[in-house]
């Protein structure tokens, strides 16, 4: 059973604790509440792996171009990357829009400095950032362990998979797009989505996250 628990005025931490090990501690109510440190967590930490996204651009095409020789939907298993700011902000914020605002924030970001996309770019990154914001928001944003964040991975697969169908892969065959939204989930899983929750965690243990529910996390598991 949630109960709530007492605040730390010293940690400001924004959480409402579940009682139970392993239990996701939860945002402040109201949920919309954004407090100005949320808003600029979210803009750093995507401005930061916008960055990360962009040098993933320029170095990609070499590996894509070797496997994706004679079966192009294996591209998706380099996609996962590109889908990791809208977990990572999901899991750190824990609001409803933190995940679609990162992504987006990060596609952005990536964009500025120049791709091969374009202005796709962003229009990507807000369909990305749509899926990762589904699970969260599935999970009625309750839960934020690795189950939720390789949720949260995978159905951004999906998501860039419908968009790219009618841009990017429009003449491929159905049987190959749904093999590519298939490899895009599997990689925006095992990448965004694990890969997202270690970062969180590495973040919160390194004390970057002692305002938000993962630093509140790792105090307590650090004290049980």
């Amino acid at each position: 059973m949630a109960t709530p628990t007492t605040e730390s005025a010293a940690a400001e931490t924004s959480a409402t604790s579940l009682t139970g090990r392993g239990r996701s501690i939860l945002a402040t109510r109201p949920l919309l509440g954004w407090r100005t440190v949320d808003i600029l967590t979210i803009a750093f930490l995507g401005a930061a792996l916008g960055i990360a996204f962009w040098g993933w651009g320029v170095f990609y095409s070499g590996p894509l171009s070797a496997i994706t020789f004679g079966f192009a939907p294996l591209g998706g298993l380099f996609a996962g990357p590109w889908f990791l700011a809208g977990v990572v902000g999901g899991l750190v914020v824990r609001r409803p829009g933190a995940a679609l605002f990162c992504e987006v924030t990060a596609a952005l970001v990536s964009m500025i400095p120049g791709t091969e996309w374009g202005a796709t770019t962003l229009v990507s990154g807000i369909v990305q950032g749509l899926g990762t914001e589904l699970a969260f928001a599935l999970l009625g944003y309750r839960a934020f362990g690795i189950a939720a964040a390789v949720l949260a991975g995978a159905l951004a697969g999906p998501f860039a998979a419908f968009y790219e169908s009618f841009t990017w892969i429009q003449d491929w065959s159905m049987a190959w797009k749904v093999a590519y939204a298939g490899v895009l989930a599997l990689s925006g899983a095992v990448v965004a989505g694990v890969g997202g929750w270690l970062l969180t965690k590495a973040l919160a243990a390194a004390g970057a996250l002692n305002a938000f529910p993962p630093g509140q996390e790792h105090r307590e598991n650090r004290a049980v």
